[in-house]
């Protein structure tokens, strides 16, 4: 629904939703100009779009030969330029985009460290709520009751996530009307965002009196977060971090219960963005860890067949510094569950 113009020397062109044109042109004294767009979605406006707003645009610039750099665009909206303006080379600005947020400015750390304020208070409340006789959908509701209520404008995902019992053995990412029971495993993952910029964070908790196997099971997830911690410093790598989660893990006889996901991922204007740790997909890079960015780690292990959920993830934001990393997220984690 909105997109911008970025040149060298000129000041940016917001193209933004109709809804959203009158706030830009009288209050964003900034942008050079705006324009309304249509949601870039039916083909005919997407084309419309192209041929009677943004190419005048990049006529008066003259920018209809050349490279142009496009980020997050659609098939219609690609096959458009190309038809309409066949001597301007389209090449991929989306990589170069993901990039340059890799690292993060100071400012932006410091929105994040605001966007983690709340997201640690959306999960108390949610750790806080849980309790037995309740559906997942209330704890979730209580959640986004306290998120809204301090600023918050969405949670990291469009569909909280709350899951207990049997629900995270595999994760079942949509809430849902299931009671939570005594002896459960819960876990909360809602995060925030917060002025654009995402927290993401989640905890486990139980219900009543947790077993043993629950006890092991999250024991090994807090190593595995706390070792891969560690190694979060400038000069060591994604695949060191991974390394030290996946080999403490394994020390407690559960590295082949490990989720069939990436370990963490970066965040901030996005809510899962580059770089990742612990990817295995094809494709997957090696790269070194640099101040200022930042992450979220979140090592999941589930087990099936244990009474009450035998699934644990804990997921922490990080902030990579000149030396030990910074944790952004202050959510205690459970003693109960610690062997």
């Amino acid at each position: 629904m909105n997109g911008a113009l970025l040149t060298a020397d000129d000041d940016p062109v917001l193209l933004g939703s109709g809804g959203e044109i009158d706030k830009a042109r009288f209050g964003m004294s900034w942008i050079g100009e705006a324009h309304a767009v249509p949601i870039m979605e039916q083909r005919e406006l997407v084309d419309g779009f192209v041929r009677d707003i943004l190419i005048p645009l990049l006529q008066t610039r003259g920018l209809t030969t050349g490279r142009l750099a496009v980020d997050q665009a659609n098939i219609s909206f690609i096959d458009s330029m190309r038809g309409h303006l066949p001597d301007l080379e389209l090449v991929d600005g989306d990589t170069v985009m993901q990039q340059a947020r890799w690292i993060k400015t100071d400012l932006e750390v410091a929105v994040i460290e605001e966007a983690c304020a709340i997201g640690d208070s959306v999960t108390q409340r949610a750790l806080d709520e849980t309790r037995a006789g309740r559906r997942e959908l209330d704890v979730a509701a209580d959640a986004m009751q306290t998120l809204f209520q301090l600023g918050g404008e969405m949670a990291h995902v469009i569909t909280p996530f709350v899951a207990s019992g049997e629900h995270m053995s595999p994760p079942h990412r949509l809430a849902t009307d299931k009671i939570i029971r005594n002896q459960d495993l819960c876990f909360i993952d809602i995060g925030a965002m917060w002025n654009g910029y995402f927290a993401d964070i989640g905890r486990t908790t139980i219900v009543g009196k947790p077993s043993r196997e629950q006890q092991d099971i999250y024991t090994a997830v807090y190593a595995g977060l706390m070792a891969g911690l560690e190694v979060m410093r400038p000069g060591n790598t994604n695949q060191d971090c991974a390394d030290a989660i996946i080999g403490k893990i394994a020390e407690h006889g559960l590295a082949d219960h490990l989720f069939s996901l990436f370990i963490g991922h970066g965040i901030g204007l996005g809510a899962n963005e580059p770089p990742y740790i612990g990817e295995t997909l094809p494709g997957a890079t090696t790269y070194v860890f640099e101040p200022n960015m930042v992450f979220a780690v979140e090592p999941l292990v589930w087990v099936p067949n244990v009474r009450g959920g035998g699934g644990v993830r804990l997921e922490d934001m990080v902030l990579i510094t000149e030396g030990e990393p910074h944790l952004l997220s202050r959510v205690e984690y459970e003693e109960r569950l610690l062997v």
